[in-house]
Parts: C-alpha cells; sequence; structure tokens
C-alpha cells in the first residue's frame, strides 16, 4: 500500500498556523478603530478612504524591516520587541514627509512555525501600532521549511499614512542658514546591526549575557534598545508650518540619511559635541578601532530624527518638545553646498 504523504510531512503545519492566526487576531483586534471594514483572516484588509477634512489628501507609503537585529532576539529568546521596532521605524519613515500613520500590513516568515513565538512578535506589533494610533490590518505568516535555520524568521512591515497635500514637509523651503535640530535616539534603534555584532560577539569575545560597564546593561539589553516612535513629540507640530525638513536616521546615519531632504546647493555642519553621546557608540568604536566618519555612516550616534527650521521657529519648536517631555539638541546649520554632511 503507498503510504499517505500530507503537507506536515514536508515540515508545514496548518494546524500550528491556525492557532498563530487565532491568538494574531486578538492582539490585532485590540488595534482597530471605527475606520477598520475588514477583520483578520480577509484576503484583503479594508479600511474607510474618506477624510472630509482634508482638502486634498496624500496617502504615503513605507516598507521595512528590522535587519540583523533579530539575529539578538534569537540568541536571547526575546521576541516581543522587535515587533515593537518594526512598526516605530516605518512610522518614523513617514512621518518625515508630514504623515500620521493609518493602518500597518506586517509579514512573518520561518522554517518552522511556533505559536507561541508568532504571538509574541506581534504582540509587540500590536503595541507598537496602538501606541502610534495605526491599525494593524493584516498580513501574513509563511511557514517556510529548509529555508531558514530552526529557531530563526524574518519580519517586514508596511504602512500607510496620510497628510494634506499643502503640508506635506518636502526639504524645498530648506536654505542656508537654517538651523539643524536633533531628538536623541535610545540606542542603535534598527541599524549597524551587522556591524555591531562583529564588534561584541566576535571581535570582543561578548555573549549576549555579558554586562557592558560603561553602557550599565549586558550586550543583549544594550542591543535591544527600542527605536523610538517620534510622532507623539512631533505631531502638534506638523500643522504648524514650522518644520522645514525632517530626516529619520536609519542606515547610512547622519551622513546619507540628511543629504536625502537637502535641495541643490545646501549641504549641513554638524557639531560632533553638540549632543550627550550615548556610551555605547564610543565602546564600539573603540573595540573596532573605526574612523569616525565609519562611524557617522554606519549608527545613528544617539540621534534618531533631524528636523531644520528656521532660526527664528528653533524655539518655538524646542519649547514644544520640552513640553512633551523630550530632548531637543540644536547641532548645526544649512550652508551652501553639494548636499553633503561635515562633521566638525
Amino acid at each position: 500500500m503507498t503510504k499517505v504523504t500530507t503537507y506536515s510531512d514536508a515540515g508545514v503545519d496548518i494546524d500550528a498556523a491556525n492557532e498563530a492566526t487565532a491568538r494574531i487576531k486578538e492582539l490585532a483586534r485590540q488595534t482597530f478603530n471605527e475606520r477598520t471594514l475588514s477583520d483578520i483572516g480577509s484576503f484583503g484588509g479594508m479600511f474607510d478612504a474618506m477624510f472630509p477634512d482634508l482638502r486634498q489628501p496624500v496617502l504615503v507609503a513605507s516598507a521595512d524591516g528590522v535587519g540583523t537585529k533579530l539575529k539578538i532576539a534569537f540568541l536571547t529568546g526575546l521576541h516581543n520587541t522587535v515587533g515593537r521596532d518594526l512598526v516605530n521605524h516605518c512610522v518614523n519613515d513617514i512621518l518625515v514627509q508630514g504623515a500620521r500613520p493609518l493602518f500597518f500590513l506586517d509579514y512573518i516568515a520561518t522554517g518552522k512555525l511556533s505559536p507561541e513565538t508568532v504571538a509574541a512578535i506581534v504582540e509587540g506589533i500590536a503595541n507598537g501600532c496602538r501606541e502610534n494610533g495605526c491599525v494593524l490590518l493584516g498580513g501574513e505568516t509563511a511557514e517556510m521549511p529548509g529555508f531558514y535555520a530552526d529557531g530563526e524568521y524574518d519580519i517586514a512591515g508596511f504602512i500607510v499614512g496620510i497628510v494634506d497635500r499643502e503640508k506635506v514637509i518636502d526639504g524645498k523651503r530648506v536654505v542656508p542658514g537654517d538651523v539643524v535640530l536633533a531628538l536623541p535616539s535610545v540606542g542603535l534603534h534598527t541599524n549597524g546591526y551587522s556591524l555591531a555584532r562583529k564588534l561584541f560577539l566576535d571581535i570582543a569575545g561578548h555573549n549576549v549575557k555579558d554586562k557592558l560597564e560603561t553602557v550599565g546593561a549586558t550586550v543583549g539589553e544594550a542591543l535591544l534598545q527600542p527605536h523610538v516612535s517620534y510622532l507623539a513629540a512631533l505631531a502638534g507640530l506638523l500643522d504648524l508650518k514650522l518644520i522645514k525638513g525632517l530626516a529619520h536616521i536609519t542606515g547610512g546615519g547622519l551622513i546619507d540619511n540628511i543629504p536625502r531632504i537637502l535641495p541643490q546647493d545646501t549641504a549641513v555642519e554638524i557639531r560632533r559635541d553638540s549632543w550627550p553621546m550615548l556610551p555605547i557608540f564610543p565602546l564600539m568604536q573603540k573595540i573596532g578601532n573605526i574612523p569616525e566618519r565609519e562611524m557617522y555612516r554606519a549608527f545613528n550616534m544617539g540621534l534618531g530624527m533631524i528636523i531644520i527650521c528656521t532660526k527664528s521657529d528653533a524655539g518655538k519648536i524646542k519649547a514644544h518638545l520640552e513640553e512633551q517631555g523630550e530632548s531637543c539638541y540644536e547641532i548645526g546649520r544649512v550652508v551652501r553646498g553639494n548636499r553633503e554632511v561635515a562633521i566638525g
């Protein structure tokens, strides 16, 4: 008699997938609002697209991942923070154009599906969505045997937000003489982790449980510090037209991200000692003997969001941010140049 072969024989557990989906539904429904028109499990997520308060509504979309920060989650067994990282990263990416988030979709892929791990990941995603007033509208969980190592997975996020066309922030009004302000990060956020892992785990020979005395945390704790969302701090400024440009400091650091919002014939000069440096950055530089410019390209150097405004508006912006409990540092200025950043 021929042996019966099932999908589970190939490594795909449909029952586990159904259990994971049931847990995801509970978490996602906590983010729903009156605009949510479908439930998790539909073939497509539906969202009410009527915006009567906006003259010319513009949708702003972005997609991103968490990169090799996931490797730290695998090593520590902590999976409920990387989802928040993912949401906050995506929120910041559309925030720089003045957009507020509407809804979010996630993608989780793994070799062997663990409902507990998936639930922990989605717990972080749902928490991030709730904190940003964003609906977790749907997503995909893919079990792909033989494609990922045991215990490993990848995640990606897709966000859609909205802004009135007349309030889009695009950097076009930036001119020499403008001021560069910065909001602090609480760590590496979601970038530079391939280098950070090499420094701490390979060159220095640490494991994730080793205490870093100068940092005041273990390697795992330091590298799992959450990616901050700046939406709450900046929301009250988005409609006032005080902000000329915003730059989310992600891969490429200050060196490569600030030029993305600069008009032709402008550049930025940054004063290197104008903000408190988180101790993890000089520690990494020392471990790897990393050149300074490489540090400013690989890492955010303790700054998560850059604001460009006129000198006369800088005080109003700082006052607003301080009222929100957010630190803000004046770190440089816009000058004439060829869309470059100089650290001096």
